[in-house]
């Protein structure tokens, strides 16, 4: 145990109410600079590699290819700072995207209120999560895996394992996902998801509430003496991710205007990914929500230069993979180095 959680322990066992520690005093600058580097790099490689590389018809396609997913990114690192992990972000995505498609395809539902519907269908997915793991006391890993299961059991029985086609959406829902902004050219989506890149980021260093995150993914035991509610804090990080993943499931359909139980097969690595190359810990208590932007950034970018490069799907996928693989050894690594 190192030196400062060991002063927390101490604090709390004489009764006194221990500090939420910094959040980012060690996830802030090197990981995050290291990132912004190598992304500068990939970028004036690529800028001499393909002529097509700094166009604004390229960047806008590159940043619409993670605005959506990056708001899983936001999701997933809350939920590795707080100590877990939600394998099943991607199966959200998918059933809320065929429920909200259905109940507007076949029932005729108001598309604004059916997405109300599966807002809320996201944050219950959540709360059972959060129940399994902090009630019943299973692991996140085999709670949230086989939600996974049951999730996406789920989006193959509501769709009959056939895509929804939903060209009959409105224009304003279509706008969320399609639409631009005035004569600038930025799409409507990668703005949405840059505000909520910056409310949380904001949150995650200015509001308590989301500092205690950081604090029961840092310390547990910890925690609990200092008088956080270990279990709240747990059930309301579930429930967030639920909620978010729901929302990007509904941007989905707005932007591809159809929906499918295969939604977001890849997302779930790719937000583990993106998480975890900005900063964020496996083992809890570390990462920044601006980490994760430039880490869904760098994914998207690789992603970009292998399809300028006529690079096939499938070696995209070993790269993507490799990419995971050495970003979780580099944290691995860094942690053995602490507790030697």
């Amino acid at each position: 145990m190192s030196g400062s959680k060991q002063t927390a322990d101490d604090k709390a066992a004489d009764g006194k109410k221990a500090p939420v520690r910094n959040p980012f005093r060690k996830a802030g600058g090197f990981r995050e600079g290291t990132t912004i580097i190598v992304i500068l790099g990939l970028g004036a490689i690529m800028s001499v590699m393909s002529p097509y590389f700094l166009t604004v018809e390229n960047f806008r396609t590159m940043f619409m290819s993670f605005a959506i997913n990056g708001i899983v990114v936001i999701a997933m690192t809350l939920a590795l700072i707080s100590g877990g992990i939600d394998l099943g972000v991607g199966a959200v995505m998918a059933l809320v995207g065929v429920a909200v498609g259905s109940l507007f395809l076949n029932l005729h539902m108001n598309i604004w209120l059916a997405s109300l519907l599966g807002l809320v269908l996201g944050l219950g997915i959540g709360a059972i999560n959060g129940l399994f793991i902090t009630k019943i006391g299973l692991s996140p890993f085999i709670t949230t895996l086989g939600m996974m299961q049951v999730v996406y059991g789920a989006a193959s029985v509501v769709s009959q394992g056939m895509p929804l086609p939903l060209q009959s959406l409105p224009a304003a829902f279509k706008f969320l996902g399609r639409g631009m902004i005035g004569k600038t050219g930025l799409p409507f989506v990668i703005l949405l998801f840059l505000v909520l890149a910056f409310i949380f980021d904001f949150l995650s260093r200015r509001a308590t509430v989301i500092r205690k995150i950081y604090y029961v993914g840092s310390n547990e035991k910890s925690a609990r003496f200092s008088g956080i509610d270990v279990a709240r804090v747990r059930m309301g990080v579930y429930m967030l991710v639920g909620v978010l993943s729901a929302f990007a499931g509904i941007l989905s359909i707005a932007r591809f205007n159809s929906a499918s139980s295969t939604m977001g097969t890849t997302v779930n690595m790719d937000a583990i990914s993106a998480a975890v190359i900005g900063g964020a810990s496996l083992a809890g208590g570390e990462g920044t929500i601006f980490g994760a932007v430039l880490g869904i950034a760098l994914l998207a970018l690789i992603q970009t230069s292998l399809n300028l490069m006529d690079v096939g799907p499938y070696w995209q996928s070993l790269v993507t993979g490799l990419v995971l693989l050495i970003a979780v050894s580099l944290d691995f690594l860094s942690h053995r180095k602490k507790r030697a």
